[in-house]
């Protein structure tokens, strides 16, 4: 071949491989473009009986605009649709166990544990029995979702990527987008913490798992009643680390890391609180609320302002602001004028595992009160995508599918309100409508929803606290944090809590509430409440501290609670590794103990003492409990530690009193145990380039906010998905809960009667797609703190949809 010919081949391989990625381009381009949502013009609807704006600001906050709340919900779901389609899809499917449908074989495992609940056919019921005002919001909202979908000039993106078809919405998933918050807040459904508890009860003495599991008084700051017992180290008698045969050092290693996730792992939950009237110059109250969840791009929230005719709204106009939930109508967290509300994770109990006994002569029976039951079987059909589909077979009883086996073997069934249609309703969108406090807490055992702690705050200067849920279970002869017989007459759930039982303050004496998943009640209350895995509560004492530290609060102020990042929990630890330093003179520790002297005591981006003593803390905690663990392994190889189940109280007693017969029997004192986990701390941080000194917070600490499907796409492709990587200040037991792809999922500073000088912020933008002005739009004011308006700027986009008078 000649030379001219070569070059002629290769002149015509690069044109055609510019032309191939030219194409490809020009097509990603238009799918993409093709899938954008409209933002101005004026479209029909079929459906609306009046004309609706749709007004967008710089940050694509909706201003949506209506005579009447049933076209404001057909024009929120329209525009739910447009931005929010395949994350609503998503949020559908992953409590119907219909993933791997849309995605594939990867889904499969997550489908099974989810499908044994069966939630679909939970949400058609409750949909099925919902007074029918309500079915008409959903009806409504449902109208607009596939009007808006069908808008589109093309599909949402991610259905090309998949190769699949987005399928039309429905009023009954709107239900699976709640059981969805359902499965997030409660554990996923699986109540593994209390499997945990019946393995370490079968091994371990009573008063030592007691103790293991201990409340910590040094960190509780409830609203209401005492503070827990402190902790009781059990003597020799009832247990003797020494006696028992020593781990050898891999072992002992291999059960630390066993236990770090546990100890490690992000819950999700939030921070509320309020100050009354009496604190702030204006009179009105103010609500400060940010809901910790897993981040992603777009934000799980989507920022709205709701304006319609209602009669018990100043001026008869109704204008409420906050977030949405795209794939429900509701307004979940914001302010109505008169009253602004929020929510953190209850931690309550709404999960029992109960102990089957099947009939020995027929194991399709089980033993009730009356007698024997049948237990019902369900063929449940998961479709996979790519795949033949596969068959589960859920078996059920009269208290919930049986899930899981206790310590001896015995099926167990869960019982979990989620899983009933009574605890599925729109009763929450009546806070749009409350005009008090009081109103608004009136409201909260009507709710059917995951149960939550409401903090309210109204324009009359009034706060006040209750807990949400229209299904709180009366229970009777069981201890509720062990699998039960409920076979016995007067055993079990006995009904449902009434509205005079659930706890409630208004007025608080000090004009300030405050809940960050913590401990909230004693006494009565909290039997009624349960004990769901309440959070340590140091995250709660100090918001107390830092609400009790000032007189006079703005907004802003509150933001400034929200922001505190210091490290209030540690400072025991770093004195605790400083005195453990200070007694020996090995020089590999030296670095050590001089980069945690000077205790600045804060999870900042750039603080390497703070790094190097939570990981101090961390290793202590695994050292301290791994022969506990290796000891309930020994029965229940699938032991893990309890989570949530924080064991701060029992490790602190055990190195502060130095209980000998609780030491791991390869220590010669305590002291060898805590020399050993600094030494840990150095050998994995040190060996890593540029030493100890180079391991600042921010390095591991980061932003991690990440589009679903971008892990699926090439590397410089997804992260183009992402939002930027960031370091990021804060951690958990502090008010800046951050952790990578984890934190404040919004934070909202709510002055009712005063929303222009309130505060609203949130990460991964309003919109899913890319080409969108308001894709991750917001996200660097949220990664620094940066405060920006509750209210909708001026509208820089504007479109208006308008009856059909043809249909």
């Amino acid at each position: 071949m000649t030379t001219p010919r070569r070059f002629r081949w290769l002149r015509f391989l690069c044109l055609t491989l510019l032309i191939l990625v030219i194409g490809v381009l020009a097509t990603g381009w238009y799918l993409l473009a093709g899938s954008r949502a409209t933002l101005d013009g004026a479209l029909t609807a079929p459906g609306l009986q009046d004309s609706v704006s749709i007004g967008r600001d710089a940050l694509g906050v909706a201003t949506v605009q209506g005579k009447n709340r049933d076209d404001v919900s057909f024009a929120l779901g329209y525009v739910h649709a447009q931005e929010r389609y395949f994350a609503m899809d998503l949020m559908r499917r992953l409590p119907a166990g219909e993933l791997a449908e849309l995605v594939g074989p990867a889904a499969i495992d997550t489908d099974l544990n989810h499908r044994r609940h069966r939630l679909r056919a939970t949400a058609e019921a409750a949909y099925a029995q919902l007074p029918q005002d309500q079915k008409n919001v959903l009806d409504r909202y449902t109208a607009g979702v596939n009007q808006g979908l069908a808008d589109l000039h093309v599909k949402p993106w991610e259905y090309f990527l998949l190769g699949t078809q987005p399928q039309p919405w429905r009023p009954q998933d709107s239900f699976l987008v709640i059981a969805a918050m359902y499965l997030d807040l409660n554990g996923d459904g699986r109540n593994e913490r209390e499997l945990s508890f019946a393995q370490m009860r079968s091994v371990l003495p009573k008063l030592l798992v007691d103790f293991l599991l201990s409340p910590d008084p040094d960190w509780e700051a409830p609203l209401k009643g005492d503070l827990s017992r402190p902790p009781v180290i059990p003597g020799e008698d009832v247990f003797n680390l020494r006696d028992l045969p020593t781990a050898s050092q891999a072992d002992a290693r291999a059960l630390a890391t066993a236990l770090a996730p546990a100890l490690d792992q992000s819950l999700p939950g939030s921070n509320n609180f309020a100050v009354a009237g009496n604190l702030t110059e204006s009179g009105a109250a103010i609500l400060a609320n940010d809901m910790h969840l897993s981040l992603r791009v777009p934000n799980i929230w989507f920022r709205a302002r709701l304006r319609y005719a209602d009669s018990t709204a100043p001026n008869g106009q109704r204008d409420a602001v906050g977030v949405t939930l795209p794939g429900t109508p509701a307004l979940v967290v914001g302010s109505n004028g008169q009253v602004a509300w929020g929510f953190t994770n209850s931690y309550g109990d709404w999960l029992d595992w109960v102990r089957v006994l099947r009939d020995p002569d027929n194991a399709a029976r089980y033993k009730v009160p009356e007698g024997w039951a049948t237990i019902e079987t369900h063929d449940e059909v998961i479709r996979i995508k790519g795949e033949p589909s596969r068959t589960l077979k859920v078996e059920s009883t009269r208290w919930g599918p049986i899930l899981a086996k206790d310590a001896d073997g015995t099926a167990l069934a869960l019982a979990w309100i989620a899983d009933l249609p009574r605890a599925y309703n729109l009763d929450m969108m009546q806070l749009e409508h409350a005009t008090s406090v009081a109103a608004a807490l009136d409201l909260a055992p009507r709710m059917g929803m995951p149960p939550q702690n409401l903090l309210a705050a109204d324009s009359a200067g009034n706060i006040g606290w209750t807990v949400t849920g229209n299904s709180i279970p009366l229970r009777a002869g069981f201890d509720p944090l062990l699998p039960s017989d409920w076979s016995q007459h007067g055993t079990g759930w006995q009904g449902w809590a009434a509205p005079a039982q659930y706890p409630r303050i208004e007025h608080p004496t000090d004009g300030r509430l405050w809940t960050a998943n913590n401990r909230t009640v004693d006494g009565d209350d909290l039997t009624l409440l349960g004990e769901g895995g309440h959070d340590l509560g140091a995250r709660a004492q100090q918001i107390r501290d830092d609400l009790r530290a000032r007189n006079s609060f703005a907004p802003g102020n509150l933001l400034d609670i929200q922001l505190d990042h210091r490290a209030v929990l540690l400072t025991r630890w770093q004195r605790l590794l400083q005195d453990t330093l200070a007694g020996t003179h090995d020089p590999a520790l030296e670095q050590l103990r001089q980069l945690t002297a000077s205790w600045r005591g804060r999870a900042a981006i750039d603080s390497v003492d703070y790094r190097l003593v939570r990981a101090f803390r961390t290793k202590v905690h695994e050292a301290v409990l791994a022969p506990f663990v290796a000891q309930v392994k020994q029965q229940h190889p699938d032991f893990t530690w309890p989570h949530p189940g924080n064991p701060e109280a029992a490790v602190w007693a055990m190195v502060r009193d130095h209980p000998m017969h609780l030491l791991d029997a390869r220590y010669a004192d305590w002291n060898a145990l805590l020399i050993d986990a600094a030494h840990q701390v150095v050998d994995e941080l040190g060996q890593q380039p540029g030493g100890l000194a180079a391991r600042n917070w921010g390095e591991v600490n980061r932003t991690a906010i990440r589009h679903p499907l971008s892990r699926s796409l090439p590397g410089f492709v997804g992260r183009l998905l992402d939002m930027p990587d960031e370091p990021l200040a804060g951690d958990d037991n502090m008010p800046r809960v951050a952790k990578p792809g984890f934190g404040a999922s919004e934070r909202i500073d709510a002055m009712p009667g005063h929303e222009a000088q309130s505060i609203l912020h949130m990460p991964g933008g309003q919109s899913d797609n890319p080409l969108s002005p308001y894709y991750g739009a917001g996200n660097e004011d949220w990664v620094n703190g940066r405060p920006t308006p509750l209210l909708p700027g001026p509208d820089q986009h504007s479109l208006t949809l308008t009856p059909d008078k043809t249909h």
